[in-house]
């Protein structure tokens, strides 16, 4: 799933940090995570939607962004004392059927720092998260990212 900042805004790095806490904290709740990598102005997110056991039903993904978006939103305006929008509304996603796709699609959104020229190698780049069961699938390089485990709040006040 990939969401973007509304009118392409540029995230602060605090509110990146903010981004990438809300998102590793829906893992294990709605979402099995298995990435993430907050960008200045979009998110690309890998996971896989868990079952709600008292509805018995998959999380759907509306809730799920929904979430997501919602809370970080919600964070991010409060430390800046406004009110606006932070996310565009739609938001892009697409089933993998297939586990070698999977592994493709990881790696893609963990090297879009370093495509982008924000961090070499992509482990440099502090809004970026990837789930230990991926290590043996990765290239070296990008599985030295697992020993980081999941990031804590990290909420710098703008200067």
């Amino acid at each position: 799933m990939t969401f973007c900042s509304h009118q392409r805004w540029l995230l602060p790095e605090w509110a990146r940090s903010v981004v990438l806490d809300t998102c590793t904290r829906a893992h294990g709740w709605t979402i099995d995570l298995h990435a993430v990598v907050v960008m200045p102005d979009h998110v690309h997110m890998v996971f896989i939607p868990r079952i709600d056991s008292e509805l018995r039903e998959i999380f759907p993904r509306t809730r799920i962004t929904k979430a997501i978006k919602g809370s970080s939103a919600h964070l991010i305006n409060r430390e800046l004392g406004e009110s606006g929008r932070v996310w565009q509304e739609e938001s892009f996603d697409r089933v993998l059927r297939s586990s070698e796709k999977l592994g493709e699609k990881i790696e893609y959104i963990l090297n879009n720092p370093v495509r982008k020229g924000l961090a070499i190698p992509p482990e440099h780049y502090p809004w970026l998260w990837v789930a230990p069961e991926f290590m043996p699938g990765l290239k070296p390089s990008v599985a030295r990212l697992v020993s980081r485990g999941l990031p804590p709040l990290r909420v710098h006040k703008r200067p």
